[in-house]
């Protein structure tokens, strides 16, 4: 690690496979225009801490994985509790640099992968997640999937596009908490809860997001907008879907929810969602028990026109939609 704080001061940085020390963050504060060069694995010791495991900040960083795997010993963690109780997690990646980060396998994250903070614009491409190994029990999970809690890509920032990329885990694979002009596309998404915006607390604000062309299967759920039932003060706007597909979903094709941490109970009234668009091409197929769309709208927290003529579900049940501004959806379930 010695050595890593030695290099940051270079302008390029290459990182031959070494392991972590357990309870110490691989921190890259890399100088303007950097490049940094991943030749060999990085496993991460194991030590009950908050994290982040790894840190990089800078101005116009260029990060290349080549391929290479990033460790993080998630079963060594897992207890099928995540952030919510058991031993104490770390989160793993904690990106706030702008540039480019790609081409990086990251594996078993103990709980959430990716936190983005950066400054000014940053790409993520062709970045695999897997936690696969999280869906089956351990033996300290109380017959529960092991992995919980490990989000894909939390995001509380602007100007970010995330793209290219593979997440196999147990939670959201996109989960938007602030920010504008942010980009999702050409995506796969599995096991997991599926690409959500939210949840949505008190003051946030969310502008200009575009999910594009994705694919989402095996999950509880695909395309979601959660909104804290007591948050006041926020808004959602312009959120544009195209291209998207969902299929095998076990709970909800299309979900906006204005109750969370509730499903569908009463919704608050302090979001302001507007303007949220289903354009060409977004195929949503669920499981037989599963519902295709549902909105649960509070009293002036969904607002405007909605054009959703872009959107086809079929399979499960009818759910209750109970905004009246959305135009040109069928909700019969027949394509």
């Amino acid at each position: 690690m010695s050595d890593v704080a030695a290099a940051v001061e270079c302008t390029t940085i290459n990182i031959n496979s070494f392991t972590v020390p357990g309870g110490e963050t691989f921190t890259l504060d890399c100088a303007t225009g950097t490049t940094v060069n991943v030749l060999g694995n990085i496993t991460f010791g194991v030590s009950n801490w908050v994290g982040p495991l790894f840190e990089i900040e800078g101005t116009s960083v260029t990060f290349n994985g080549n391929g290479y795997t990033f460790d993080g010993n998630g079963p060594s963690y897992w207890d099928g509790l995540g952030g919510n109780g058991g031993v104490t997690k770390p989160k793993f990646m904690k990106v706030k640099n702008s540039g480019i980060f790609r081409n990086l396998k990251v594996l078993n994250a103990p709980v959430a992968a990716f936190s983005l903070g950066n400054d000014y614009p940053l790409t993520i491409d062709t970045i695999t997640i897997d936690d696969s190994l999280g869906d089956q029990p351990n033996a300290n999970s109380d017959g529960l999937p092991a992995g919980h809690n490990t989000d894909g890509f939390d995001v509380s920032t602007s100007n970010v596009v995330i793209q290219n990329s593979i997440v196999m885990n147990q939670d959201d694979c996109l989960a938007i908490g602030t920010g504008t002009n942010i980009t999702f596309q050409n995506n796969k998404c599995s096991g997991g809860h599926g690409i959500s915006i939210g949840s949505v607390n008190s003051n946030a604000v969310i502008k200009t997001v575009n999910i594009l062309n994705n694919a989402v299967s095996d999950s509880a759920n695909c395309l979601r907008i959660k909104t804290d039932a007591v948050a006041t003060n926020a808004t959602v706007t312009g959120v544009t879907y195209t291209g998207n597909t969902c299929t095998t979903i076990t709970g909800y094709g299309v979900l906006i929810d204005e109750s969370y941490p509730a499903v569908l109970g009463t919704p608050g009234t302090g979001v302001v969602i507007s303007d949220v668009t289903f354009t060409s091409g977004n195929t949503v197929s669920v499981d037989l028990t599963a519902y295709r769309v549902e909105v649960n709208c509070g009293v002036g927290g969904c607002s405007g026109t909605w054009n959703w003529s872009g959107l086809t579900a079929t399979g499960g049940k009818t759910g209750v939609i109970n905004y009246s501004g959305i135009t040109g959806f069928n909700n019969s379930g027949t394509a």
